[in-house]
């Protein structure tokens, strides 16, 4: 018999990406919060502890990924190249490996995956535009158009294959846990408020498949996260508080500055702004 999501003691647990940034916040703020906490990267990692195991897996190798899987409940994937790159490297990771992760669940009957996309899934929507989860995808790369797939997988697999899928497309989440420019009050999330965003997708009793922002409870918020509400987050902190912290850091650039993408938006950019969202065919 399937364990209740709503009883996270004796859920088992995956983060794939666990190395990284985001990775590191969630074992240690949800350590001892559920039966089993397997973590996987390629990179190395801290030893495990109790209720832990730490496994060295690549998500481009299928039957790697399938073998992490076995006995999982819910699956956290953050394995990825997390921020913009050529598509040499975006490909492998973010494509064929998010592909693998979903399939990989399918495969040994993990009920559920929570899938860390991005807000630059719709980067290139104006920033004067308050947006909620329902606008089109406008990735501003192809990070974004990464994170676009992954939440098209999990569409997928939540409609074909019955899995519960959460997407979230993450703000600024900085290692240093503060803001460090202007567009972060707009967009930044503590990880305090990662934590609790994961764990309520995590363990939410029942959802098919829900889209979500990861952005803390920021007074120049842009993002209408009305699903999350749905989902018991609750974000405590605010990133007005570190307004005078960043008030003296570089202008952005002038196309960023239109664009909820921020800075990905210029780079590469040859087009013409005045032709993105109401500008002449």
């Amino acid at each position: 018999m399937n364990t209740p999501f709503d009883q996270p003691s004796a859920l088992r647990v995956l983060i794939t990406g666990a190395a990284g940034n985001i990775g590191r916040t969630l074992r240690a703020h949800l350590k001892g919060r559920y039966a089993l906490l397997r973590l996987t990267d390629v990179a190395p990692q801290a030893p495990a502890g109790p209720g832990e195991e730490v496994a060295a897996v690549d998500i481009r190798d299928m039957a790697a990924v399938e073998r992490s899987m076995q006995g999982i409940d819910c699956v956290i994937h953050l394995a990825a190249i997390p921020e913009e790159d050529s598509w040499e490297k975006i490909l492998p990771m973010n494509i064929e490996g998010c592909y693998n992760t979903f399939e990989a669940a399918r495969r040994q009957g993990v009920r559920r995956v929570v899938f860390a996309s991005s807000n630059h899934a719709v980067g290139f929507h104006r920033r004067e535009t308050f947006i909620d989860t329902m606008v089109q995808p406008r990735p501003d790369g192809r990070y974004g158009v990464s994170k676009v797939f992954g939440e098209a997988v999990g569409r997928l697999y939540a409609d074909k294959y019955a899995l519960s899928v959460a997407c979230l497309r993450i703000g600024s989440f900085r290692a240093s846990d503060r803001p460090s420019e202007s567009r972060h009050l707009l967009t930044w999330i503590s990880h305090r408020d990662m934590a609790h965003l994961a764990s309520r997708c995590v363990e939410h009793p029942g959802y098919h498949f829900v889209v979500v922002y990861g952005v803390s409870n920021n007074l120049r918020n842009r993002w209408d996260n009305t699903p999350a509400k749905f989902l018991g987050y609750r974000p405590q902190d605010n990133a007005e508080l570190f307004a005078a912290e960043v008030a003296n850091s570089p202008p952005e650039d002038p196309i960023a500055a239109q664009f909820h993408g921020g800075m990905y938006c210029p780079m590469e950019f040859v087009g013409d702004t005045t032709r993105i969202d109401g500008g002449p065919p």
